[in-house]
């Protein structure tokens, strides 16, 4: 409810205006009523008011000198709305009463009507006011939760913490000891959810975060990066997740920072917590201090990466399979250190699969797709994951290598075909005696010549035969039944019928038109 003052001399006045609001407004003003401006002005500084209605000539203090006196106590911030009240029509008074910023000026007798909607008007004034106050501090909060979101993302990615006065003066009072918690979510398509849909998806798991960490941030990789004082309340996340079987969700979390000098170290203690769960696939969460004692560390299989790569494109795949296990030591998965793994990844990128395309030129675009995505073994939740996206790519690779290699064979064994053709065009010739000559399967043959030339054999072979023919006929070599024969056909009347076919003419037209251009 709102604090309405009245102050006025006249008792009737007081309570007449007292009772004519509550009337009106039901519920709406908390009333307080004074004798005169001294009065008004002691439970104002004691109580305040939203607003002040108030007669101008009084007894002890008047009007005008209550409207300097609040200008001072409140010295202009969060005034009250103040309505004046006169039964003297004095513009002098409304002069003064305007220079104290007075919403408005009433003559007594007071009109209701006029009353009501001059309180209506400063209620919906006040609380307008009152929006875009809270919207301010609200856009305030939030520009200064992004500031010092900045600051700690800037603290987190710094490869030394060197605290710029700016940073130390925004983090001063940092809640420590702390924990450093880092998150991601992993879809079921293997794409990684947004820092803010992650945050959406732990805030419904436990309420607003401010309530349990201490300062919330991104890093520059895209994760939700969390500080909090009780390591415990991570573990109840991890809870809660595993709860709502939100299987998606990975937390790793560092040891205890004491000071701001330490958020670096433990960020980079979670992150790393973090890709170890990329080796146990039924764990949500790790502390660093479960994942940091020593680990197998072998020396990089060169010799075996070598042999995967010479194993490409022979259609070994059970002996390529098993290599693969045996380059990532997959039977002690648990037991080795990540960097092992990240070096294995990195140098079959590199000494294979880049190997292969600078050899080979570019795959088709799924391939080339997979193989961006399979590039980095963090695009995956877990090594399994990682590890099948991986040996599928062999195999693609693997299969593009046959095509290379089918297609330059195909291309030669074309090629030869159409070179015999050219040369046996008019002997009785079909497709089993090329297709033998070039040492393929009919039916192969059939298929592949056709996605060579274009078209299927018989087709093509009387575009040979009528282009020679017309070589002959331009020439004017001999009759048409001897020019049928020179190029392969079995008659004149064959050779009439495909010819027109082909060039829309009969071959005597054809004669005709050519020797007659060569007489103009």
């Amino acid at each position: 409810m709102k604090k309405l003052l009245i102050i006025d001399d006249e008792k009737n006045i007081r309570y007449g205006l007292k009772t004519m609001i509550e009337r009106e407004f039901p519920s709406m003003y908390t009333i307080t009523m004074a004798s005169n401006g001294a009065e008004g002005l002691d439970i104002f500084k004691a109580d305040g008011a939203d607003i002040i209605i108030t007669d101008i000539r009084m007894p002890v203090m008047d009007g005008i000198t209550l409207l300097e006196r609040l200008s001072s106590a409140t010295g202009g911030e969060k005034s009250p709305a103040v309505l004046i009240l006169s039964g003297y029509d004095d513009f002098e008074y409304a002069k003064s009463a305007i220079r104290y910023r007075v919403k408005d000026y009433l003559l007594k007798p007071i009109r209701r009507d006029e009353l009501f909607e001059i309180l209506k008007c400063i209620d919906k004034e006040q609380e307008e006011q009152n929006l875009s106050a809270r919207q301010q501090e609200q856009e305030a909060e939030r520009f200064r939760r992004e500031l010092r979101s900045s600051r700690l993302r800037e603290l987190l990615m710094q490869q030394e913490v060197q605290l710029e006065r700016g940073q130390q003066e925004s983090l001063d009072d940092l809640e420590v000891p702390f924990t450093v918690g880092v998150l991601n979510y992993y879809c079921n398509d293997g794409t990684r959810m947004k820092p803010g849909d992650v945050q959406a998806l732990v805030e419904r798991l436990m309420g607003p975060l401010e309530k349990c960490f201490s300062e919330i941030t991104t890093d520059w990789d895209g994760k939700l990066v969390l500080l909090g004082t009780r390591k415990q309340d991570f573990i109840e996340l991890s809870r809660q997740a595993e709860a709502k079987e939100i299987m998606g969700l990975s937390i790793g979390i560092s040891s205890e920072g004491g000071s701001l000098a330490d958020l670096r170290s433990c960020y980079k203690e979670a992150c790393r917590a973090l890709q170890y769960t990329f080796v146990y696939p039924q764990v949500n969460l790790l502390n660093y201090e479960d994942v940091s004692q020593e680990r197998s560390n072998s020396p990089l299989p060169k010799e075996e990466i070598r042999k995967l790569l010479n194993m490409l494109g022979t259609e070994r795949e059970k002996e390529m399979k098993n290599l693969l296990a045996v380059i990532f030591q997959t039977e002690h998965l648990k037991a080795l250190d990540l960097s092992y793994l990240e070096s294995v990844g990195q140098n079959i990128n590199e000494l294979v699969l880049d190997e292969v395309f600078r050899v080979h030129g570019e795959a088709s675009v799924e391939v080339l797709k997979l193989y961006r995505t399979v590039g980095n073994m963090y695009n995956y939740r877990h090594f399994h994951d990682y590890y099948r996206a991986l040996e599928n790519l062999l195999l693609s690779v693997s299969n593009y290598i046959v095509g290379v290699r089918s297609a330059h064979t195909e291309h030669a064994d074309m090629e030869e075909a159409l070179h015999y053709i050219e040369a046996n065009y008019a002997r009785p010739l079909n497709m089993a005696m090329v297709s033998n000559h070039v040492s393929l399967n009919y039916s192969y043959f059939s298929e592949a010549f056709k996605a060579y030339t274009g078209e299927n054999f018989v087709i093509y072979l009387k575009r040979v035969r009528i282009r020679h023919a017309k070589e002959l006929l331009a020439k004017d070599c001999g009759k048409l039944a001897e020019v049928s024969e020179k190029v392969g056909f079995e008659n004149s009347k064959q050779f009439a019928r495909v010819f027109k076919e082909l060039e829309g003419i009969s071959p005597g037209d054809y004669r005709a038109k050519m020797l007659s251009e060569d007489f103009s």
